[in-house]
């Protein structure tokens, strides 16, 4: 069996039928991931045809996902809970054939359960399909790259104590993101010989420091307003450079640390591989597998979006110049693009490379560059 995912739906009608649109939201159960969302207005129909498209949606959404999943669907309709799992009759002849498209769908993965939840537990799912009806989403679903434009207000204001960086509620769109300013430190002894640096406290290289200094002058020419480093030396040292030339004191956020690579610490991917041949190869496939005594990816995913979600809170609609290593940035731009954890394989980051995301306290995170390494050509 895959992994356990967790399924948001919602639909909503403004008329009963009326215009009408529906939200769906694919979590990992263990990490909290965003795997994917889908909304869609879909003309005239009533709130319980919404929330069955919505239903279906997500279930096609995680059969893409991982056909192997057990899922868990989580609705505020207690008429979808209870027909889906089987404990009602459906009477009514709109929502026969939708019922019947949504079992065919659950069908196609490993297992399906059904969870009522209060509406205030979906509030994200009920977001989407507002989002829809509206017509600020036309179809779209992981690849949007820019923020809805909202309507007007017709749900509670934004909570701004949610902690994982989205809105709660209906607001208006918000046009002045924090933006992420993500730097990696300078180099290493470590790096030099591409070795696992993980939780060590190691300095920079002379090449380091200069590198440092260098990102320290390009980004002094932002209007930056925060700098953070990870609690490690050798982010500290390249911090201290940049919050020098910008006039500002160094934040700590310990969860920006690099991942914990345990036993393969100070090793070579050679060693490592000699070292622990099975284990390597599980971890080399599957951010869910940790090094011998570290973190898995995954677990690291946890950390970096407590620390994201806790700089987003204190800095909102500044520029925060963020000082960390590979694996946290890697973590970072993978969870504003919505693309899946393994997606982490397919990223390279230069040493004293740049990264900007732009976070939007309406939901939407938006990747402006990657592995920046112009300034190390001056």
């Amino acid at each position: 069996m895959g992994r356990r995912i967790v399924i948001e739906a919602d639909g909503a009608s403004r008329g009963n039928p009326g215009p009408a649109g529906y939200g769906a939201r694919v979590r990992d159960a263990d990490t909290g991931e965003l795997l994917a969302e889908v909304a869609s207005p879909i003309g005239e129909a009533t709130n319980n045809v919404a929330e069955y498209r919505g239903l279906i949606a997500g279930l096609e959404a995680a059969a893409a996902i991982d056909p192997t999943a057990a899922v868990e669907v989580r609705m505020d309709s207690k008429l979808v809970v209870e027909q889906m799992s089987g404990r009602w009759k459906i009477k009514h002849p709109a929502l026969q054939p939708l019922a019947r498209q949504a079992r065919q769908v659950a069908a196609s993965l490993a297992s399906v359960t059904y969870r009522w939840v209060p509406r205030e537990q979906n509030a994200q799912a009920d977001r989407l399909a507002n989002e829809a009806l509206d017509g600020a989403v036309r179809n779209w679903s992981t690849q949007r790259t820019e923020p809805v434009q909202a309507a007007e207000p017709v749900e509670p204001p934004v909570d701004q104590g949610k902690t994982d960086g989205t809105a709660l509620g209906w607001g208006p769109a918000d046009t002045n993101p924090t933006r992420l300013l993500l730097l990696r430190h300078g180099q290493t002894p470590m790096s030099v010989e591409r070795r696992f640096a993980g939780i060590g406290d190691i300095p920079l290289t002379e090449v380091g420091h200069e590198q440092a200094k260098a990102a320290a002058r390009r980004l002094a020419q932002r209007p930056v307003d925060v700098v953070v480093s990870s609690p490690l030396r050798r982010t500290l040292d390249t911090a201290q450079y940049v919050a020098k030339e910008c006039g500002l004191d160094v934040e700590v956020e310990e969860d920006f640390r690099e991942a914990d690579f345990g036993a393969w610490e100070g090793m070579t991917f050679a060693e490592a591989r000699k070292h622990s041949p099975q284990e390597f190869h599980r971890w080399l496939s599957d951010p869910h597998v940790p090094p011998p005594g570290g973190e898995s990816f995954a677990e690291v995913s946890r950390r970096v979006t407590r620390a994201r979600d806790r700089v987003l809170a204190r800095h909102r609609g500044r520029t925060v110049v963020v000082v960390t290593h590979v694996t946290p940035i890697k973590l970072l731009v993978q969870q504003a693009m919505l693309a899946p954890l393994p997606a982490l394989y397919r990223m390279h980051l230069d040493v004293a490379c740049l990264c900007e995301v732009h976070c939007f306290s309406d939901g939407p995170m938006v990747v402006r560059s990657l592995n920046d390494t112009g300034h190390l050509a001056c």
